[in-house]
C-alpha cells in the first residue's frame, strides 16, 4: 500500500520536512474564484431565474419553476417514517446529545449597576435567520445537518433555511429526516455557488439570511469568502485532520483505524501520527497494511497518505504535545494511558479525544460537541462551531447625572486630545445639563 511518511525530531531536516508537511495551498484557484464571481453576479441580478438555469446547468435536473426548489416540509415528515427505525433512532440520539452539549454554551444578558445609577451590560440575541448549506455531490452528511442546525436552534434562531443539491434531482432521505428532528423551516434543493448567493442576496423564492454556515466544496467555499461582509460566515474549512499521539499502551489497530477515518475523506485530507515508541509505530503500520485491503475507499486513503500523511517519532510526551500544539489540527486523540496529565500542555486544537476508547468518529456523529472544527492549523486562533456563532450581543450603556459629569469630564479631554471638537462638545453640553 501507499503508505505516510516516515519523520523524526532527530532528523537534521525535520523541520523543513515538517514545513512540507503542514504546507497547504489554500489561496483560492483563480478559475474557480472567476466563475464563482459570475454565478454570484447572475443570482444577484437575475434572482429566480438563474437558480434554475444554473440548476440545471450543474445538477442534471430540470425544474419547471422556481418553486420547484422548495422542498415541502411534508417531505421532511415522510422521509423521517421511510428511512427505519434503526436509522431514525441514531439520527434522534445524535440530535438529542448534540442539544445536551449545546445547551451548556448559552452565552447569558448581564448588567451591572453602578452606585451612582450608572448602568452597563451587555444583551445577548439570537440571528434572526440563518442559511444552512448542506453538501450533497458525492456524499450525503445528515450528520451535518444536525451539528449545524442543533446548534442553531438551541441559540434561539426563528428561521433556519437549508439549501442543498440534488444531483438527478434525487433528494436524500437521510438528510430531510435530520432536517425534520433538528427543526429546519424551509429547504430547497438548489447548492453550489448559486445556493449561497440566493441565501446572501435574496431571491423571490429563497430568502435573504443573516450568516451562512455549512461545508461544502472549492466553489461553495469560494462563494462564502466573496459574500462575507454581506452575510456572516462560519468559516472557510479546509481538509480533514487528525492527530494521534499514542504511548505503547495504544491499540495499533484502533490507530490505524483512526488514521484511515480521516484519510478516507479526501485525497488531501490528512492523518498524523506522534509516538516516541519505534515499535508501536512499526505495529501501527503493519495494522495499516492487514486492513487497507478491505476499505472501500482505499484509493482515497492511500493517496491521501502519500500526499499528506506521516508517522514521527518524538523523545517523548512532553515534546509531542509541544508539536502537537505547533500543528494545531483539527481533531486530535490522546491514545495514551494517561490523556489528563497530557491536557494540561495542549492549547491548540479543534476538538481533543482522550483514551483510548474515544474515536474521533464518535464526535463526527453522536458525542455531543459540534463537528464543526478549525483546520489547516487555524485552531490557533478559533474555535469549533456553537450557539455563539448564532447570537450576538450589544452593549448597554444608561448614564446618569453625576456620570454625565464626571465621564464627560475624561471624554471631552480625549476628544480634544484627537482634534474631535464635536464629541467634546457632546460630552460637555450634557455635563453642563438644559439651558
Amino acid at each position: 500500500m501507499a503508505e505516510p511518511r516516515r519523520l523524526s525530531t532527530r532528523d537534521p531536516d525535520f523541520e523543513s520536512r515538517l514545513a512540507g508537511l503542514l504546507a497547504f495551498e489554500g489561496a483560492q484557484d483563480e478559475g474557480v474564484d472567476r466563475a464563482v464571481a459570475a454565478i454570484l453576479a447572475d443570482v444577484q441580478r437575475r434572482g429566480d431565474e438563474a437558480l434554475v438555469e444554473h440548476t440545471r446547468r450543474f445538477d442534471n435536473w430540470s425544474p419547471a419553476g422556481a418553486a420547484d426548489l422548495e422542498v415541502p416540509a411534508a417531505a421532511c415528515r415522510a422521509a423521517l417514517a421511510r428511512i427505519g427505525a434503526a436509522d431514525r433512532e441514531a439520527l434522534e440520539t445524535a440530535a438529542a446529545r448534540i442539544r445536551a452539549y449545546h445547551e451548556h454554551q448559552h452565552l447569558k444578558s448581564w448588567r451591572i449597576e453602578e452606585p451612582d445609577g450608572t448602568m452597563l451590560g451587555q444583551q445577548v440575541t439570537p440571528l434572526d435567520r440563518v442559511g444552512l448549506y448542506v453538501p450533497g455531490g458525492k456524499a450525503a452528511y445528515p450528520s451535518s445537518v444536525l451539528m449545524n442546525a442543533v446548534a442553531a436552534k438551541v441559540a434561539g434562531v426563528p428561521e433556519l433555511v437549508m439549501v442543498v443539491p440534488t444531483p438527478a434531482g434525487v433528494l436524500n432521505d437521510h438528510v430531510l429526516a435530520a432536517a425534520g428532528i433538528a427543526g429546519v423551516d424551509r429547504v430547497f434543493r438548489v447548492g453550489g455557488a448559486q445556493a449561497v448567493g440566493a441565501l446572501a442576496f435574496g431571491t423571490a423564492t429563497v430568502p435573504a439570511v443573516d450568516k451562512i454556515v455549512g461545508p461544502g466544496n472549492a466553489y461553495v467555499a469560494a462563494a462564502k469568502r466573496r459574500v462575507f461582509g454581506r452575510v456572516g460566515i462560519d468559516m472557510v474549512a479546509g481538509p480533514s485532520e487528525i492527530l494521534v499521539v499514542a504511548d505503547a499502551s495504544a491499540n495499533p489497530d484502533w490507530v490505524a483505524m483512526d488514521l484511515f477515518s480521516q484519510a478516507e475523506h479526501d485525497e488531501i485530507a490528512q492523518s498524523i501520527l506522534l509516538t516516541a515508541d519505534e515499535g508501536f509505530a512499526g505495529r501501527v503500520l503493519e495494522a495499516m497494511r492487514r486492513a487497507i485491503g478491505g476499505m472501500p475507499r482505499r484509493r482515497i486513503i492511500e493517496a491521501s497518505l502519500a500526499n499528506r500523511g506521516a508517522i514521527i517519532l518524538v523523545r517523548d510526551l512532553d515534546e509531542a504535545c509541544e508539536l502537537a500544539n505547533r500543528i494545531a489540527p483539527e481533531h486530535m486523540e490522546l491514545a495514551v494511558d494517561d490523556p489528563e496529565a497530557l491536557l494540561p500542555k495542549l492549547r491548540h486544537a479543534g476538538a481533543i479525544f482522550m483514551g483510548h476508547h474515544a474515536s474521533e468518529s464518535l464526535g463526527d456523529y453522536c458525542a455531543g460537541p459540534n463537528h464543526v472544527l478549525p483546520t489547516s492549523r487555524t485552531a490557533r486562533f478559533s474555535s469549533p462551531l456553537g450557539v455563539y456563532d448564532f447570537q450576538k450581543r450589544s452593549s448597554l450603556i444608561r448614564v446618569s447625572r453625576q456620570a454625565a459629569i464626571r465621564l464627560g469630564a475624561t471624554a471631552t479631554t480625549l476628544a480634544r486630545a484627537e482634534g474631535l471638537e464635536a464629541h467634546a462638545r457632546s460630552a460637555e453640553l450634557r455635563a453642563e445639563g438644559p439651558k
